[in-house]
């Protein structure tokens, strides 16, 4: 198991204004909204989540950095859970056409809007019940997705990921390391359920005998 500096670059290039979500909106009514992972979500105000979720070609290089650590080819398969609307997914099929790809939201309006390029590979569904058989993918991935899950689903969802990959994993949550990045975290914030330092998530992978590598999300 290996910590992977894959992320951060993405996570840094956008700009956020920590006590503005938490002074200006009511951060309770923005949370219980964005929880629905509809259009407010991904399309709606900023202030409900992503303020409009259009491809921009920031993954293409996430995308090379996957296909070059784990040496994926034509003919390997790759699962990406929490795929959203498959930006991640399109661009790993942009730079190796033979790769089979299978993506997967718990948005039904995020698998709507799907990229058309790779609309046919995605399905709505839910993070601790892979619709998918044993060892059917050389790579799991699910990026910013899991930390949205309460402590028995996340522990669950750990367990099908190992259940459904026969090879690597990779694994992206928000983490923190002192008291300012936990209040940033907290005012930034709107799905998260599991909050946790990374000796903690350490500890939980040692619990579910999580074997992957993984990222984590600092907001400094």
């Amino acid at each position: 198991m290996a910590h992977l500096d894959f992320i951060s670059g993405i996570h840094k290039s956008t700009p956020r204004d920590y006590v503005q979500r938490v002074i200006q909106y009511d951060k309770a009514e923005c949370a219980a909204v964005s929880k629905r992972f509809d259009r407010d979500y991904f399309d709606g105000d900023r202030r409900y989540g992503y303020g409009g979720y259009q491809y921009d070609g920031r993954w293409v290089d996430f995308a090379a950095k996957l296909i070059q650590h784990y040496g994926l080819k034509d003919g390997d398969s790759v699962l990406d859970i929490g795929c959203g609307k498959g930006f991640l997914l399109k661009d790993l099929k942009a730079a190796l056409p033979g790769l089979n790809v299978a993506g997967l939201d718990i948005s039904e309006y995020a698998i709507t809007h799907a990229e058309a390029e790779i609309r046919e590979f995605v399905q709505s569904g839910d993070a601790v019940c892979l619709p998918y058989p044993d060892q059917s993918f050389d790579l799991v991935l699910s990026i910013n997705t899991l930390h949205n899950l309460r402590l028995p689903h996340l522990m669950a969802a750990f367990q099908e990921i190992d259940r459904v990959g026969r090879r690597d994993k990779f694994v992206v949550m928000d983490s923190y390391r002192n008291e300012r990045e936990k209040v940033n975290l907290m005012y930034w914030q709107l799905t998260c359920e599991a909050f946790f330092t990374p000796e903690e998530w350490a500890w939980i992978f040692k619990m579910v005998g999580y074997k992957g590598d993984h990222d984590l999300i600092f907001f400094e």
